[in-house]
């Protein structure tokens, strides 16, 4: 009887054990994967995810990005619920006091219409024209009697905030009977819809479904944003609280600027940032 206690006993500590060693076996292959959050722009978030899908093949790191839009991602870089915030627009005075940016590629804004708008150049001042509704039927452009739909993004986006920054005007002077898209797909795919829509997009989105307008006589192309000769652009920005950039973000940032990332940034149609 006595023997057969010693038995139990001893498989019962066999198996207490085999517990705590599966159990920390566990939680040290959990704890081995890092994380990144990333939060932002839906001009930046779609080669962010192809550059967090690369870097996590050669790296035990875990990337997770949100396109939210840019104001809302450098809210949350600010406050701390990301790691990383991706802005497609320079960053306001009072949001740089508080983050540190690096800038990872050039984007072109092109202006677009329906493939069917023979309309093929427009200047500064006919954009901001059209999109306040000062201007609103083509013929006042050399375009057939319509009129025009005008198409934007919604507040909080950086490509609008870039697009009017640029051409000149305030959110409040965007005409009132605009249609307003979220994310620069949403707008691509309306302007297509409407022969007589007008819209902007990121270089990135652009393809042979839209027509892509010359301003000031420019075709809008990564050659002609590079020597500033195109006006309408902007920068792609990663952002991050200041003295609080983890050893896991950098290294992915040093991944994104390297030669590697950079080649993948000009794959999904932007231009790499020029080296120094």
């Amino acid at each position: 009887m006595f023997k057969k206690k010693i038995v139990t006993l001893l498989c019962g500590a066999v198996m207490i054990s085999g517990l705590v060693i599966g159990c920390d076996s566990s939680n040290s292959s959990e704890s081995k994967t890092s994380k990144i959050t990333i939060s932002g722009s839906t001009s930046v978030g779609p080669t962010m995810e192809v550059l967090a899908q690369e870097y996590e093949k050669n790296n035990d790191i875990k990337i997770e990005v949100q396109q939210v839009g840019s104001s809302a991602g450098i809210k949350n870089t600010i406050d701390g619920t990301s790691n990383l915030g991706m802005s497609s627009r320079d960053l306001k005075y009072e949001e740089a006091q508080s983050l540190d940016e690096t800038q990872i590629a050039i984007d072109g804004i092109a202006v677009v219409t329906n493939t069917e708008n023979k309309v093929s150049d427009l200047t500064m001042d006919q954009v901001k024209d059209i999109f306040t509704g000062k201007i609103t039927n083509w013929k006042e452009v050399g375009g057939e009697d319509a009129q025009i739909v005008v198409v934007s993004r919604e507040e909080g986006s950086g490509t609008r905030d870039g697009f009017q920054e640029i051409v000149g005007f305030e959110s409040d002077a965007l005409t009132k009977d605009a249609q307003i898209c979220d994310g620069s797909g949403n707008v691509k795919s309306t302007v297509e819809g409407n022969k007589n829509s007008i819209g902007y997009i990121s270089f990135g989105y652009l393809d042979k479904t839209l027509n892509d307008l010359k301003i000031n006589g420019v075709k809008a192309n990564e050659d002609n944003v590079v020597a500033n000769k195109y006006p309408i652009s902007r920068p792609f920005l990663v952002v991050n609280k200041k003295d609080s950039l983890t050893d896991e973000a950098k290294g992915f940032i040093d991944f994104i600027m390297s030669d590697e990332g950079q080649n993948i940034v000009s794959k999904e149609g932007f231009i790499k940032v020029p080296t120094k």
